[in-house]
C-alpha cells in the first residue's frame, strides 16, 4: 500500500470516528434525549406508531439514542473506524485509477 493510500485510510478512519457523534447530534440524538422537531423525533414517532406506542429495545432508534446519550461504545468506535478506513482506501484506489 502506498503512502497516499495509507494516509487516505487513516483520514477515513479518524474522520468517521470524529464525525460519528457530530452526526448523531445533528440528527437529534443528543445526551439530553431526542431533540424536538428533528430527524430523530420523526424516526421515534414512526417507530412508536409501528410498535403500539413505544420504541422497542434494540431498534435503530433505541441504539442511536443510546449512542447519542452515552457516546459510542469501544466496539462501535472500532466498527466505525473500520468502515471509514475502508472508504478512505477505496477513495485512494479510485483516485489511482484516474
Amino acid at each position: 500500500m502506498g503512502l497516499l493510500a495509507c494516509m487516505a485510510v487513516a483520514a477515513g478512519a479518524g474522520g468517521a470516528v470524529a464525525l460519528g457523534p457530530v452526526l448523531l447530534g445533528a440528527a437529534g440524538f443528543t445526551a439530553a434525549g431526542i431533540a424536538a422537531n428533528s430527524l430523530a423525533a420523526s424516526m421515534m414517532a414512526t417507530a412508536a406508531a409501528a410498535n403500539g406506542g413505544g420504541v422497542a429495545a434494540g431498534t435503530a432508534v433505541a441504539v442511536l439514542q443510546s449512542a447519542g446519550a452515552a457516546g459510542l461504545a469501544t466496539s462501535t468506535t472500532a466498527a466505525v473506524a473500520s468502515v471509514g478506513g475502508t472508504v478512505g482506501w477505496l477513495a485512494a484506489a479510485a483516485a489511482a485509477l484516474i
